[in-house]
This record gives structure tokens, sequence and C-alpha cells, in this order.
């Protein structure tokens, strides 16, 4: 019975889309109260297959009752379990934003939200490349529709060149995945876990090459560099509600790379494919570190500076996977929670300090100017007074500010040293990541720094009206990441037994393939 849960958070959400396309814009009350049952629903199944797969057991459905090898099958470990946790999550607490975007005429947000986490739940439980695809495939469509709402003609300028580079990793995905198939005659992942150490020397390099391929496809949606240039555009060009549900997209590509990283190419698939691509990883991640600084250092608008975070967090997650060590992969499990909380509150943040929604250009920070510094020299220095609504907000970003940076003793501090903690001693190339996550935290303190000085400190900084479901969707985010400052000890046991189990692949082989 155990198993029927895994398909609930593949048809719940598609049920839901369905029946709200239905319903349309008569009966937006009895849709929207449909797309809130669905994220409870949702955070049901997540915290069923949690208490399910917590001890360490694997989940398998076999759709139909057909083998692995020639059936779909939809898989649950701990790293599904945390994934989907992690979904459901920032869905509910994005419901209040929704919602309020819902009563707009002619809105589909919340069917275009549905649809997305359907994609996303299949993403995390699919046991196989060919329905990774597809699901893969009704995330990126439903994303499309999500960076065109309400579009203007830099939204759309922005969203046709997201699009574009998608269409162009699907076509990579396809083609590695041909290749892969080609050499082994499967798709299921656990079918090629136990099939990489046997191919023939003669075709290992066709795997390797089809390997490749696919990673790129999910490096492209990963955002390393260079492959991730049309990230800070894209999502800066979002309605701010959009770019922090796509917060956790990012971590779709990770979230794949990491899956198959240790699952295919761990250390047993040979003396010639363990490890492929983790020196890729390791050093590409480093470099998407080093262009997520510099962007936040010279980022001009709040929403750029949140897409240059998303960055640095996803670098940092690359570099991770590339060293592969278990502790090294808790700690960026713990990252990678916290990081996409938190970058999906200081997108509603930048929407409500500087909203693009409906306006083409959003207020711009002012440019770094050094030899300007003296013109203050003599002015007070004395806090301007601010209403109750802007000091809500400049706490808020203020903690977002903390958590990102990884200042203590937010979880942000806990989650950045569990990854760089195991680091140290790791090799050079591993302390060569350490320095640059450091950097990144030092950028980030600067980058905030100085939008707090200009945003909040000055008084010539205009704020619009301030929307409710925002700040409370930016409010419940916020809280989420304190609870895990209180409550780090658990968790961080669990993510270190999910480590432990994604480097003992045997054991997913023989749920997998009885």
């Amino acid at each position: 019975m155990n198993a029927h849960l895994l398909a609930g958070p593949i048809l719940l959400p598609l049920a839901a889309a369905a029946l709200q396309l239905l319903l349309g814009e008569r009966r937006r009350g009895a849709a929207s109260a449909l797309g809130a049952l669905s994220c409870l629903g949702l955070l049901g199944f997540a915290l069923a297959l949690l208490a399910v797969v917590g001890d360490g057991t694997t989940l398998v459905y076999r759709i139909g009752g057909w083998p692995a090898r020639f059936g779909i099958v939809l898989v649950a470990d701990r790293l599904s379990a945390l994934m989907l946790l992690l979904t459901a999550v920032l869905a509910l607490a994005l419901l209040p934003v929704v919602l309020g975007r819902w009563r707009r005429p002619g809105s589909a947000l919340q069917p275009l939200a549905q649809f997305l986490l359907m994609g996303l739940n299949g993403t995390f439980l699919t046991g196989d490349l060919f329905n990774l695809f597809v699901f893969f495939e009704v995330l990126l469509a439903a994303s499309y529709g999500l960076a065109l709402h309400h579009p203007s003609a830099q939204r759309v300028g922005a969203g046709l060149h997201y699009i574009a580079i998608n269409l162009l990793a699907s076509l990579l995905f396809l083609v590695g995945v041909s290749l892969i198939f080609g050499v082994t005659g499967t798709l299921n992942m656990a079918a090629l876990a136990q099939l990489v150490p046997q191919v023939p020397a003669n075709t290992r390099a066709l795997l390797h090459a089809g390997a490749a391929i696919l990673g790129v496809a999910f490096l492209v949606k990963a955002a390393m560099w260079p492959l991730g240039f049309w990230l800070p555009r894209s999502y800066a060009a979002a309605p701010s509600a959009v770019a922090a549900m796509f917060a956790v997209m990012t971590k779709v590509g990770v979230y794949v790379l990491l899956r198959l990283s240790l699952l295919l190419f761990g250390a047993g698939a040979g003396a010639a494919s363990a490890g492929f691509g983790s020196g890729w990883l390791l050093w590409g991640g480093a470099a998407t570190v080093a262009t997520g600084v510099a962007g936040m250092l010279g980022a001009r608008e709040l929403s750029r500076l949140a897409g240059y975070n998303v960055l640095v967090s996803s670098g940092s997650l690359l570099g991770a996977i590339g060293v592969g060590q278990p502790a090294v992969i808790a700690g960026a499990l713990a990252y990678l929670v916290v990081s996409t909380l938190a970058v999906a509150a200081f997108f509603l943040l930048a929407g409500l300090i500087a909203p693009r929604d409906d306006a083409e250009e959003a207020p711009l920070l002012e440019a770094y100017d050094p030899g300007g510094l003296a013109l203050y020299a003599d002015e007070d220095e004395s806090q301007p007074t601010q209403p109750a609504p802007v000091r809500l907000l400049a706490g808020g970003f203020f903690i977002a500010a903390l958590l990102l940076a990884g200042l203590p003793p937010l979880s942000g501090f806990l989650a950045k040293f569990a990854l760089l903690a195991p680091l140290v001693g790791a090799g050079a190339e591993a302390m060569m990541l350490f320095a640059l996550i450091v950097a990144g935290g030092l950028g980030t303190v600067v980058a905030m720094c100085r939008v707090g000085i200009q945003v909040f400190w000055e008084d010539d900084w205009v704020f619009p009206p301030i929307h409710n479901g925002a700040v409370a969707s930016v409010a419940i985010l916020l809280g989420l990441c304190l609870l895990l400052t209180v409550l780090g000890e658990a968790p961080m046991r669990y993510l270190q037994a999910t480590a432990a189990q994604l480097h003992w692949p045997d054991g997913y082989i023989r749920v997998v393939l009885p």
C-alpha cells in the first residue's frame, strides 16, 4: 500500500490543474481553494513518504507490474523525499502571494503552478531517464507560461531567451539519452548502474559521450558557468512570485547530477568510469561561484542581485558534488534547503521593494562610485525615521541577508559551515572551492550592505504599496529558516544518512531490480 503513495505527488497537482482550468474565472474562489488543498495534500504526501523512507527504506512502485527494466517505475529514497518536502513547503509558503495574483482577470498562474509542481515531483520520483525527460518537459512547459505571465516588452524578450536556451537543453537531453540507450539497451537508472561496469572498452567512450551531453543539458538548468548566462536576466524579468517559485527549479539540475553521478559513476562503476565528470563539476562550480559574486557586486537591480545569488548557490552545490565525499554532500544538501528558501524570500522582497511586475523598468541602485564617498563625510549619520511597514521590510531584508551570506547565528551559517568544514584537508582543489565559497559570502555581505544603505538608510527611496500576500509568504519562508536554526540537529542527522545512502548505490539497485 505504501508504494501507491508515490503516485500521489504526481496525480494530485495534475488533477488540481485540470479542475482549475475547467472552473475558469467564474469560480475563482473554488479554484483558489482547490490550489490550496493541492498544496496541503502535497505536503501530506511528502511527510508520509519521509516517514516511510526515513529508516533507509527505498520505496518502489512498478506501474502495471512491469519489470523495472522495461516499464515505468517510480522510486523514493531519502533524497527524493527531501526534494518533495522542499517543493511542497515552498509551494505552500508561496500560496498567499499566488492566491493574491489569481484575482487578476485572465490569470492562469495557479494551473501553471500546479503543472510545474507535477513536473518537479515527477522528476524527483522517476526511476528512468525517459520519464525524467517527460517530467522535465512538463515542468519546462509550465515555466514558459509562468515566465511570460502578464507580458511586457522586457519580459517577453527575456522569456523568449529563456525558452530558446531550454529548448536547446532538451535537444541535448534527447541526444545524450539516445547514445546511452544505444550502448546499454536500457534507460532505467538502476539497470544502468548495474551495466556501466560491464560496458566493453570499445563502446565506453560512446557511453561517456552520451553521459557528458546529458550532463550539459542539466548543467544548463543548474546554470553552471558559462552555461548560466541566461538565468539572472530571465529570473529578474519574471514576476517576483514566479521567480520565487523558480528558486527550486535550478535545484532540479543539481538533483539529477547528484543522483546520476553517484549512482552511475560512483566507486562501483569501474576504474574507467568511476568519478567521470567530477573534475568538471568541481571547477565549473568554482567558476560559477566567482561569476555570481562578480555579478552581485555589479548588479543595480534587486531582482538581478537575487539571480546572482542563485548562481552562487548553484556553483557551491555543483562544486560539492564534484568533491563527492559523504560529509561534503550532507553539508551541500543542508545548504540546498536553506538557500532555496532564502532566495525565494529575497525574490519576493525584491518585488516588494522595487516592483517590476507592471512596469518596464525597475528602480535602479546607484552605481559604485568610490570617488564620491567624500560627499557623505559631513552628512548627518542618524537613521531617518521610517514607517512601520518599511521597518518590517527592513527586518525581513536583514534576515535574508544573514541567511544568504551565511553569517551566524542563523541556519544559513549552520548549513554553510556544514558544507565548508569537510572541505578542509580534502585536497588543494577542495580548498580552492572553500576559499571561493567564503569569498562568495563576503561578496554577498558587501552587496547586501550596499542595498540596505541605499534603500533603508537613505530617505529618497520611494516604496510602493505593500501587498499583504507577499509579506505573508516572506514571513513564512524566513520563519522556516529560523525554525531550521533551532531544529538543526535532527535535520542534519537525516541529511548525513541521505548522503550515506547515496554513496551506497547497491541498496538502490537491489530494491529496484529484485
